[in-house]
């Protein structure tokens, strides 16, 4: 679907990497200059217990609720200084967490829950095996979304 019109709500998505830094910065600015509201998305995976075969193994001290401390922790680290690259462009800017397994369905229901027109997020330009074995998030946003997605390298 093309961008028609100008956007007012856009969602910027980062797992901290310098990559998804620089699509946050250009979310920011676009988001300036359109005087849209920008959100800013972390993707936090679920506690999983490790398990080999039919038994659950025990891991001392990673518990569900320290999990969740610790992934708080980590979104708040990874979420400040997308705040900061917004408040630097002048935008206003709200920063989510959400839980998913998958990040990519994560990124699309926050972006619809969000009424959001547009999502920007970085490509990480995997290719090759690396791409068969971990995956492109973004290609499956691409692929499912029905919002405009602005993709920076």
């Amino acid at each position: 679907m093309p961008l028609t019109g100008t956007p007012r709500r856009i969602l910027a998505c980062t797992d901290g990497s310098p990559r998804a830094r620089k699509a946050v910065a250009a979310a920011a600015q676009l988001a300036g200059l359109r005087d849209a509201k920008l959100t800013v998305l972390f993707v936090i995976p679920p506690y999983v217990l490790p398990a080999y075969g039919e038994a659950a193994q025990y891991v001392p001290g990673v518990t569900p609720h320290l999990y969740k401390q610790r992934a708080d922790a980590l979104a708040k680290k990874v979420l400040a200084p997308a705040a900061r690259l917004a408040r630097k462009a002048g935008v206003e800017c709200e920063t989510l967490a959400v839980n998913a397994a998958q990040p990519w369905s994560g990124i699309l229901h926050a972006a619809h829950k969000g009424k959001c027109d547009l999502i920007v997020m970085a490509s990480h330009g995997r290719r090759g095996i690396a791409k068969a074995l971990l995956g492109s998030e973004t290609q499956k946003v691409l692929t499912h979304s029905r919002i405009p997605v602005l993709v920076v390298r």
